[in-house]
């Protein structure tokens, strides 16, 4: 039996978007995100995080670096109950990356590629999974994947409703009646 997922992004979900976040003393969590990832695991989702990262493309901070913050934040999950599963992430942009980094690659969002990876990864049913998002480009890669339930985490009133088709929450809490009802 396939399973279902949760997925993440990071900057603007789990963690105010402050530009480029890099190091552990520049993380101040979203609240409720700790009780949605327990929500998730007790509902019997995997948790993922599919995530652009241009500022390693750009130059801004390193590989390395990246991945010292993500241990150090899923080590903050796994004391607040809410494992993470995985972390996918994209160091690539088509204009603005350096060397290597510097082109169009399918695992950047709105690109499906990281979703696509999980779901190989996991064996995941994407019709049944869910996504949160706090972009159009988060909704748009959840949809070009397949996945099931795509919802923009807008903890502020937007100017104009959003193009992409989705459901627009305000809270994290929000997403938990979406969690049980697939769940369903």
């Amino acid at each position: 039996m396939k399973q279902r997922a949760l997925f993440l992004d990071r900057d603007g979900v789990i963690n105010l978007d402050c530009g480029y976040v890099h190091r552990s003393e520049e993380v101040v969590f979203i609240e409720g995100i700790f009780d949605l990832t327990r929500q998730a695991r007790h509902c019997g989702y995997r948790v993922v995080v599919v995530t652009n990262q241009s500022g390693i493309g750009r130059g801004l901070y390193t590989e390395p670096q990246f991945h010292q913050l993500t241990a150090w934040m899923q080590a903050e999950f796994a004391r607040q109950g809410g494992t993470i599963d995985a972390v996918y992430f994209s160091p690539y942009h088509p204009t603005e990356g350096i060397g290597p980094y510097r082109r169009e690659d399918p695992s950047r969002k709105p690109g499906p590629g990281m979703i696509l990876e999980a779901q190989r990864a996991f064996e995941l049913d994407l019709a049944a999974s869910l996504l949160i998002g706090d972009r159009p480009t988060d909704i748009q890669a959840g949809l070009a994947a397949g996945v099931g339930t795509n919802l923009l985490f807008a903890p502020h009133p937007l100017d104009k409703p959003p193009e992409t088709p989705c459901t627009v929450i305000s809270t994290l809490r929000a997403a938990w009646p979406f969690l049980r009802e697939l769940q369903a």
